[in-house]
Parts: structure tokens; sequence; C-alpha cells
């Protein structure tokens, strides 16, 4: 059940702080780990899985499609798996898919080729609103088909294929997408065949590495995903880590607000996650990684922070897939760092929660931020740190996680008086953000 509505209201700066913190495990590898673990053959373990809106979504629809899952105790569950093309649909189920793309793309991909699927599918406001043409047409190239025909969003019906034969597909930005062909390809006929034209993140890749049988990766000028259909998939025992995408929020405060450091313990680090890490140290940001060990084949460790002066950002195209769910926070500091930052590749930041090119400049704008974007490029004429008690940020219900919290860190670097609607949309992704940063300072008033 999605969580009750409320808004936060923020008036105050926060002051400076020296702290440790850990926090919330990432959505990405919790929301593969219940997914994958379903159609592995026999018990997969996950633990510090994280319990948000989005994975609880993830939960309810497995089970919905016959797999039991068990909660051992809190973040730790038991995923019993029937192999490839186990998952069932009764009679007119209906699946919701909440705010989760993630989750409606990986799952349709299973399903795409999962024998005598028909169901019924939706997600909430935001996510209804979001095109879906890229998914069904690969989907539909397994022979998946999805109903009303030349209808794009969601609620559709979905029926599988029931003579699914692999495709070969070259990958663009998206990491759901390529997730949703892998996927689709174990149980589909021969092999399937990916080229990925950008490094995209590949947690789904990692947890089916170890079955030797089923997927094979080269790297020659490109890296090659081949899938051998058909094929049985071993279970694992998975430990996931910290989330880099929410440390960027704690990250961002830090840098910014004076005088101040931070230790995010635990935290993922694999390389296709860390641009947003990367487009700050390029321009001299205090940050590092330490205590770093591979783990289930994705690399972990602690992130230091301290607050520092640093140059206005220049992020290339080339840094957008990896730093994709960060950008709206990358606004935000380019906003508090003096001089012009430029982002360009980002068009597709207009078909997320909201349009987040858009909504970010409204933002900003509140506070007397000014930028000029086109389709594809934004620039941000940056102000430095300063205080805006005298103005006022109202944001609107958007169903969008990374927008309330981008807002958030805004308010708290300068003091503007702020209203953030339906900050419940935050618990998509990070139900202990609040809670966290009340431990560093941070000072606001929940409204219902």
């Amino acid at each position: 059940m999605p969580s009750r509505s409320f808004s936060i209201k923020i008036k105050n700066k926060i002051i400076p702080f020296r702290k440790t913190i850990k926090i919330d495990s990432d959505k990405s590898i919790s929301i593969r780990s219940f997914l994958i673990g379903s159609i592995c053959q026999n018990l997969s373990f996950a633990n510090n899985v994280l319990e948000s809106d989005d994975v609880k979504s993830t939960i309810s629809s497995c089970r919905k499609l016959g797999v039991k899952i068990v909660r051992i105790k809190p973040k730790s569950y038991k995923i019993y798996g029937k192999g490839i093309g186990s998952m069932v649909a009764k009679k007119n189920l209906q699946l919701n898919f909440g705010n989760s793309g993630t989750l409606a793309r990986l799952l349709i991909g299973i399903l795409s080729t999962t024998p005598d699927i028909a169901v019924k599918i939706k997600g909430d406001h935001s996510l209804n609103k979001r095109s879906m043409k890229k998914l069904i047409d690969l989907m539909s190239k397994f022979g998946a088909t999805f109903l009303p025909k030349n209808k794009y969003k969601f609620p559709l019906k979905l029926i599988s294929s029931q003579i699914p034969v692999g495709i070969k597909y070259e990958a663009g930005v998206s990491a759901q997408l390529k997730s949703s062909v892998i996927l689709a390809g174990l149980n589909s006929n021969g092999s399937t065949k990916i080229i990925e034209q950008v490094r995209s993140r590949d947690h789904t890749e990692n947890l089916l590495i170890k079955n030797k049988k089923v997927i094979k990766i080269h790297y020659k000028e490109k890296k090659i995903i081949e899938l051998i259909g058909k094929k049985k998939l071993e279970s694992f025992n998975i430990n996931v880590p910290g989330d880099p995408s929410s440390a960027a929020f704690f990250t961002a405060l830090t840098l910014l607000n004076h005088n101040s450091s931070l230790k995010i313990k635990n935290v993922g680090l694999n390389s296709t996650r860390i641009g947003f890490y990367k487009i700050l140290k390029k321009q001299n940001a205090k940050i590092k990684f330490s205590n770093l060990i591979k783990e289930n084949n994705e690399m972990r460790g602690d992130i230091l922070v301290k607050s520092c002066k640093i140059k206005p950002l220049k992020a290339s195209k080339e840094y957008y897939v990896n730093s994709t769910d960060e950008y709206p926070i990358l606004f935000i500091i380019a906003g508090l760092t003096k001089g012009t930052s430029v982002f360009s590749g980002i068009k597709d930041l207009a078909n997320k929660e909201s349009n987040r090119i858009t909504e970010m400049q409204k933002i900003l704008r509140q506070v007397g931020i000014k930028s000029i974007s086109s389709k594809d490029k934004i620039k941000i004429f940056g102000r430095g740190i300063f205080e805006a008690s005298d103005k006022n940020i109202l944001v609107q219900n958007l169903g969008d996680h990374r927008i309330c919290m981008s807002a958030f860190i805004l308010a708290l670097l300068t003091g503007a008086k702020t209203k953030i609607k339906n900050f419940e949309t935050v618990f998509t992704s990070s139900p202990s953000f609040l809670k966290t940063m009340k431990s560093l300072g941070a000072k606001f008033e929940k409204k219902n």
C-alpha cells in the first residue's frame, strides 16, 4: 500500500555538522533480487533489502504471480524460486506497479515470455503518465501483445508470447530496457544478443553472471551480452549495499554546508552508478571512497565528504547514463555554485516521474536562480550560497521522489520558506530520508 499523503514545511537553514550515517539500501538491486530470485531454481536469500514502497510493490506483484516470499526479519527475505517460466496469472489478475518504472519494465520483461500470461497492468498517477512505447516495441519483438493496440501508457493488458524467440538488441542509455530484454531472453528459444552502445548500470548481469551456461559477456569495441534461453538459473544469497543515489543528497548537503563533514557507510560503488561523484570530483569536490570491497560482483565502500568550494559543473552526455537519478540534485548544486554550469545529453529526463528539466527550473526560479534549457541541454547560472529567507518555494504534487528530495536540500541550504506537497513519494526510494536528515540537524514540520 502507498504511504499516507503528507507535506513537509521547512523554514530554517541547517547548521554545520560532522557525522557518520548509514543510508537506505539500494533500490535497483533490491527490486532485481526479488524478480530474479523468483525465477531461479530453489531458495534464494536477500538480506539488507530496501523496504520502500517500490520494493513492497515488487514483493506484492511476485506473490500475486504465485511466488512464495517469506520475510525472515526486517530487511531479510527467503524467495522460493520455481524456475524460469514458472510465474502464473489467475484469470483477471491485475498488477499494480505503484510508482516504480524499474518494476514495470523488468517484470514485463519476465512476463512477456512466460507461457499463458494474460494480465492487466497499471501504475500510480505518475507512472501511468509515462510512455512505455520503447518497452512495448521491444517485447512485441519477442511475440508479446499489448492491448489496446497503439496505446503506450498504463493501464494496459499484457498477453505473453506462446513461442518466444530470442532477439538482437542495440541498447541505449536505459538499463531498465536492457534488463527487460535480458529477462525476456531467459525464457526465449535460441539466443538473445544485446550490444551496448553506452555502458549502463549492470546489476541484472551481476546477479546472473555465475550462470555460465545462461549468460556470456564479451568486451570487444563494445560490451556484448549473449543469453541462451530455456536454461536453469542458480539461486543466490545477496547482501544489498547502500544506495549511491540516496547517498547523493547527503553528499550535496555536506559539500555546500559550511564547515561540515560526513562519512556514509557501506554504499554501493558500482562503476556504472558513480557518475554523480565523478562529475563533482572533477570540479574539486572533497569526496573520497574508502574501505572498498567486492561482494556479489558489486563494489561497495564508505563515502567521505567535506564541505568545500567547487567549480561550476560541466557534464557532457557521457555522464548521463551513470548519474541519471542524480541530475535534479546536481541542478541544485549548480544553482548554489558561482558560475555557469552546463549539462548536455539530458533529453530522457523529460520522461521520468515528472519532466525533471522543467520542474527543476521552476524550483530554481522561485529562489532567483536563472537557467535556460533546450530539449537536450540546460545551462544554470549559479549564484553561490546565498540567503533566501525572504523567498518561498512551493513544490506541487508531482509524484517524483528525486524532485522532493532536491527541493528539501535547497531549502536547508538557503533558508527559503518551503512547502513540498506529497512528500510521501520519497518513501518509494528512501524511507529513512527524514529520520537521517533529522540526525544531521535538519528542522522541518510534517503536515498531514
